[in-house]
């Protein structure tokens, strides 16, 4: 960590580390950005939420100032105590929280609705989902922390974290639970489902991964809802989470606990297109670039993030970011800025970052 504090400045155009509060489960860019007349930065929101020792959990909406490409980087902003490099040096006040909503339980996931940003679902310990419109709550919670969620969506029995709105079909919101079940469609496996996401181009069709490491293939169109259209073995062990490409209508990312990623095409699920095997330890999440349809990041729990470029084949490890000393927990690409990502980690702390 001290190695990759030390040479930020060359291996990233900006870096922010802000330490939350809370450690956040969960991270998501919205869509929305401001540009401020006469400044050199532009202003996004972040979703994130907080897991407490006990005390009152929020969902929170976060704004971030992201300096201009234009903005002047030069070593006399690179902040060593920090280790914070960007157009502001280490001026404080690029991260605020904005606004703080109670909520039952840690928030395990947060994600808003592609047709409607204001809206969004979090999946809580318990087995209920709640939907939020953050713009009909108050920017500082009720002292009484009471939870008053717009939308609460009952239907699975225990807790999980697999989250997916269809990017085509507004309302429409997916959830996965360690009671074997994907809501909003009771659709079995034989252990707990892990992670759900819709594809992005079709709108009927979405992918489940589960504990029984197997990749479900489901279309809502199905005279038999109650089977996937495909169902496969996928990895050696658990798969924990799954990405269509944006770009590719055929291609898809699952990654496992057994430290591998795996690119699919749907039209030949038998065989796997590739394996990644660049990780010391199980992969968490995996994402593809909203920006470039060869760019695929992972995260997993040996701290580290490692976008990949699917394109080259070996060596396909394009960048590692050694910011972290904790297990990640979540991490986004920001829609409007390429290559800029948020990540949370279980130690509290938030990092913007973009490589160079």
């Amino acid at each position: 960590y001290k190695i990759w504090k030390k040479n930020t400045p060359f291996l990233y155009d900006l870096v922010m580390t802000h330490a939350l509060e809370w450690p956040s489960l969960t991270t998501q860019w919205l869509p929305n950005v401001t540009r401020p007349e006469g400044k050199d930065f532009s202003i996004h929101l972040l979703v994130l939420g907080t897991h407490t020792s006990d005390e009152q959990n929020r969902l929170v909406i976060a704004s971030v100032q992201l300096p201009d490409d234009d903005a002047q980087f030069d070593a006399s902003h690179y902040d060593s105590e920090k280790g914070e490099f960007g157009g502001f040096g280490s001026v404080s006040g690029k991260i605020e929280i904005e606004i703080k909503i109670n909520h039952e339980g840690e928030v395990n996931r947060a994600r808003y609705m592609p047709q409607n940003p204001c809206i969004i679902a979090t999946k809580t310990p318990s087995s209920d989902v709640l939907v939020f419109n953050y713009t009909k709550h108050p920017s500082k919670p009720d002292p009484s922390g009471e939870c008053n969620p717009d939308l609460r969506l009952r239907g699975h029995q225990k807790e999980g974290y697999g989250l997916s709105w269809n990017p085509n079909l507004s309302g429409h919101l997916l959830s996965a639970s360690d009671d074997h079940t994907s809501c909003l469609w009771d659709i079995r496996h034989t252990a707990v489902v892990e992670d759900v996401s819709w594809h992005l181009l079709r709108e009927s069709l979405f992918g489940s991964v589960a504990d029984d490491q197997k990749l479900m293939i489901w279309d809502i169109h199905s005279n038999n809802t109650s089977k996937p259209s495909h169902s496969v073995d996928a990895h050696t062990a658990e798969v924990n989470c799954l990405s269509f490409n944006p770009y590719s209508e055929f291609i898809l990312a699952t990654g496992s606990a057994d430290k591998t990623v795996a690119l699919w095409d749907l039209r030949n699920l038998i065989l796997k297109l590739h394996s990644f095997e660049s990780r010391k330890d199980e992969i968490f999440q995996v994402q593809w670039s909203p920006h470039n349809e060869i760019i695929l990041a992972s995260s997993g729990t040996d701290q580290e993030q490692s976008p990949e470029d699917a394109e080259d084949g070996p060596p396909e490890l394009l960048f590692i970011h050694g910011g972290h000393i904790a297990k990640i927990s979540d991490f986004s690409w920001n829609p409007n800025e390429p290559w800029v990502i948020c990540s949370v980690s279980e130690d509290n702390i938030m990092q913007v970052w973009q490589m160079a």
